[in-house]
């Protein structure tokens, strides 16, 4: 009887034994589950592989867009501002009506700058008769003929004197009929002559009187055309400076507005000497750099869809800041851009063949020093130092430090530590990620 009770009571203590250890291994394992939900996750991080290709050198310039043809619009003749056509700010066309004028006193003048000249014209026309001259003519050519005839007698009558066959008295009155008729002969071609000069000065003088009665009307004419003002060109109006209804163009040429053409737009920049001989040849001064496609890169870091061309160089260089003027020219359809923004120009002056590129954003600098943070194989962080070079768009051409293929972080980097681990995401993965939340 007592070796059956010993066995159930050993059974008993090994049940037991057995389910105290069960009951300890399961909680060391929540211990051990808690402890690893207790570490925080590798934090994630934006990586880029750094490339090896060929990439254009580029030279920059800071510039300012500058219109191709600006005319201030004035008043040239005194009236009253009758009417504004336009809209402030807006695009206006060759030839389009942009203000007029009060006419009416310059249609009056007109009127009566025809009248005078009609008048001027019925004068000359009367001058031109020269009814005085053929009258004078008339009575010359009479006088003339009685010294004919008296001319006639004396030939006739002095060989019948010199034979008697005639008194001498009949001779002496032939000769003073000669005379007498050749004074008045004389007489009668002064007077001609007179009356010519006189005629000829005054049908001048006509003239002069039609030619200036002419010339008002011409002025006259001019001033009413001065009264509706045009626009000179297709481009961009600026603000209205003078209201309707004000007196304008009193002593002054009153500016009333000022317009713009800005297509094709002009960017003034300086060169450095250093970049002037990248951009030109010695066979030809200047030449080269009109094979140059030119960027322009405006404020908020976008780029002009249309490229430019180099138009002006300078000639000489300023010996104050050692640069030359040079000038660009874009197109700019729809006038988008302004006169007098400030922009980058960029232009391409080399390549350089298998040159290693990091992105601008993943470079850090202190003190001097440029850093990059790199992600190897167990997605480590490691900091390294690296020399750079000339910039490429939005990278930067490195010169050591780095190794095709490598990653670099772009974005992220406050969270990232030397030597602890991160998890890495592709900068084109996350801008996807991105795109697609912001579309939901």
């Amino acid at each position: 009887m007592n070796i059956p009770l010993n066995r159930n009571h050993f059974i008993l203590a090994l049940l037991l034994i057995s389910c105290s250890a069960l009951l300890s291994l399961t909680g060391c394992s929540k211990k051990a589950q808690e402890a690893a939900a207790a570490q925080p996750p590798p934090p994630t991080v934006i990586v880029m592989s750094v490339d090896k290709k060929t990439v254009p050198i580029y030279a920059e310039f800071v510039g300012q867009t500058r219109a191709d043809e600006t005319v201030e619009l004035r008043a040239r003749v005194e009236g009253i501002l009758q009417k504004v056509y336009f809209h402030e700010g807006n695009p206006v066309k060759k030839g389009q009506l942009l203000f007029t004028i009060d006419k009416r006193p310059f249609e009056a003048a007109l009127q009566s700058a025809k009248a005078a000249t009609s008048k001027a014209v019925a004068d000359l026309a009367q001058a031109q008769q020269r009814a005085d001259v053929i009258q004078a003519q008339a009575e010359l050519a009479d006088a003339q003929a009685v010294l004919t005839r008296a001319n006639q007698d004396v030939s006739r009558l002095t060989p019948l004197a010199k034979e008697k066959a005639v008194t001498e008295q009949d001779l002496d009155a032939a000769i003073a009929a000669q005379k007498s008729a050749k004074a008045t002969v004389d007489a009668k071609q002064a007077n001609l002559t007179n009356l010519e000069a006189a005629v000829k000065y005054t049908i001048e003088r006509a003239q002069a009187e039609v030619s200036a009665a002419k010339a008002k009307v011409t002025q006259a004419e001019l001033d009413l055309s001065y009264c509706d003002i045009y626009s000179p060109l297709t481009g961009i109006i600026g603000f209205l400076q003078v209201d309707e209804g004000n007196l304008v163009g009193r002593g002054e040429a009153t500016l009333l507005a000022t317009v713009s053409a800005s297509d094709p737009l002009l960017v003034d920049f300086n060169v450095s000497e250093i970049d002037f001989l990248k951009l030109t040849s010695r066979e030809g001064a200047g030449q080269r750099a009109s094979s140059f496609s030119f960027d322009l890169l405006l404020s908020d870091e976008t780029k002009h869809p249309y490229s430019g061309t180099f138009k002006v160089l300078d000639r000489t260089v300023d010996p104050q800041t050692g640069t030359l003027k040079a000038e660009a020219v874009f197109p700019n359809p729809g006038s988008h851009l302004r006169p007098g923004q400030f922009a980058r120009v960029r232009v391409a002056v080399a390549e350089q063949k298998d040159a290693i590129l990091v992105p601008q954003r993943a470079v850090q600098e202190l003190q001097g020093a440029k850093t990059v943070m790199v992600v190897d194989a167990q997605n480590k962080v490691q900091v390294r130092s690296v020399r750079l070079g000339d910039k490429s768009e939005s990278s930067y051409i490195v010169l050591e430090g780095l190794n095709a293929g490598d990653r670099v972080i772009v974005e992220g980097m406050q969270k990232a530590r030397p030597g602890s681990e991160v998890k890495p995401s592709n900068a084109a993965v996350a801008s996807d990620n991105s795109a697609k939340k912001e579309g939901q």
